[in-house]
């Protein structure tokens, strides 16, 4: 492998074994301000002890996820110089404010939230995990409009063969990040929403505390069923700008080749060979892809290889296809799991409304399959975002393989690659631990969240809670 390959391995083990604990964060942490929120107005104990339990469950992923997002900065720092020293002046600025602004919020509200129970009054405390959540969403904002930029470079101007940032505002109005935000968001809270969804019908299984986590159980699929149509209409709003801002992308999540003709029709199925750049199978659905294009049931999608040609006029000689088969199909592992997960939410609203929830095993069984499913639409939407942009690392100004470091070698960028990926798995395997043990125990255990107020946080006692 050369070091390009090797950096491209270990960037995109790290992002991806982030994301794992970002989307997660966003969402269980509004659905426990949800939780605590209805504990403030109806003044019900059961609300104030599932905001706990959830709370605590919270806490350990962004514990983890804090550490994860650590190794990430070190490895980007070490491998992309090139990338760092071109649009440093831009992509720093969001990245610095990020810490600054939004981690901080997260962390100071946080900490208050912790050992807030019983020394603050409700409204108070009810504040401080409602900041912690505004601050993971301001936070994904800032690392969004940095994201934004490679897809979309905007607000900026070329100086001493640098791209330095002249207008901030146009950064922040990205229309890319415009639609990516939201998309983002969305995918968040249904990680959140099933992932309770999952614990909670775990726990009904077991009869175990089963008028805590059927509350927890239908609060989780009505976010589920919102955020899982967000996620789609925002997607579509997505898939849209994708014909503006990088329509070979889009070309490549459909495997198409040629121009598509009018109206165009969406690749349900396709057998690709990127080396003759032909499609032996295809199973297509008419007028789907021009819907999906334009929003509307007729319009030409152009293929990859004119738009090749267009490139290659526009850039010079080189390949600007991206993978098609990763491209492909990550797109519609994004789009099968995130249509099957709209299907559920509803599906359990049904069985709850009905009271027919412990009825159907098979259904709550299902549901703690279906924990999985928002992390494989994140990650593999992420993997499209990313992949379907090669051979670019900033959209039409810098390719990636200008953006690798010069001076590393292959055996540093081996041995950090092991280095990180064992720790990753020390990582993984604590959370599960941390986790199983937290649903095990419940939410009627005593916790340091919910211990009495005179317990100094600063005493031993307060770790042996």
């Amino acid at each position: 492998m050369s070091e390009l390959v090797l950096a491209r391995l270990q960037f995109g083990s790290t992002t991806i074994f982030h994301f794992l604990f970002v989307p997660l964060s966003i969402g269980l942490v509004f659905m426990v301000a949800v939780m605590e929120t209805m504990y403030v107005v109806k003044n019900q104990e059961v609300y104030k002890k599932m905001a706990k339990f959830w709370g605590h469950l919270f806490l350990i992923n962004f514990a983890i996820g804090v550490v994860t997002g650590i190794l990430q900065e070190f490895q980007f720092g070490m491998n992309w110089s090139e990338y760092s020293r071109f649009v440093g002046d831009v992509f720093g600025a969001p990245l610095a404010i990020e810490a600054l602004l939004a981690f901080f919020m997260e962390s100071t509200f946080l900490g208050i939230w912790i050992f807030g129970w019983d020394r603050l009054s409700k409204k108070v405390h009810l504040a401080c995990i409602w900041l912690v959540s505004l601050g993971t969403v301001l936070s994904a904002f800032w690392i969004l409009a940095a994201n934004s930029f490679m897809q979309e470079p905007v607000g900026f101007v070329i100086n001493n063969g640098r791209a330095e940032m002249n207008d901030l505002f146009a950064l922040l109005t990205n229309p890319q990040l415009l639609v990516e935000f939201p998309h983002t968001i969305f995918g968040a809270l249904a990680t959140g929403a099933f992932f309770i969804g999952g614990v909670s019908t775990y726990k009904i299984m077991k009869k175990q505390e089963v008028h805590i986590f059927k509350k927890s159980f239908d609060i989780a699929m009505v976010v589920a069923l919102i955020a899982g149509m967000g996620v789609a209409f925002s997607g579509h709003a997505q898939a849209k700008h994708l014909m503006e801002s990088q329509p070979m992308k889009m070309a490549a999540s459909e495997g198409l080749w040629e121009d598509s003709g009018d109206p165009a029709a969406w690749t349900m199925f396709a057998l690709i060979d990127s080396e003759n750049k032909e499609n032996s199978f295809e199973i297509k659905i008419p007028y789907a892809l021009s819907y999906l294009a334009y929003e509307k049931f007729k319009g030409e999608v152009p293929g990859m290889n004119t738009l090749q040609a267009q490139y290659e006029e526009k850039y010079g000689e080189g390949n600007y296809i991206p993978p098609v088969n990763t491209t492909f199909w990550s797109f519609r592992i994004m789009a099968g799991t995130g249509i099957a997960m709209i299907f559920a939410a509803a599906l359990g609203l049904f069985y709850s409304f009905r009271e027919k929830l412990d009825a159907n095993r098979w259904f709550l069984k299902g549901m703690t399959v279906l924990i999985a499913f928002p992390f494989l639409a994140n990650t593999a939407g992420w993997i499209m975002t990313e992949i379907g942009r090669q051979p670019w690392t900033v959209f039409g100004l810098m390719t990636t393989a200008a953006s690798v470091s010069p001076n590393v070698s292959k055996g540093s960028l081996l041995f950090s690659l092991i280095i990180f990926t064992t720790m990753y798995a020390v990582l993984a395997g604590v959370l599960i631990y941390l986790f199983v043990k937290e649903i095990k125990k419940g939410a009627d255990h005593d916790s340091v969240i919910g211990h009495s107020a005179s317990v100094d946080p600063f005493d031993k006692e307060a770790y042996n809670l």
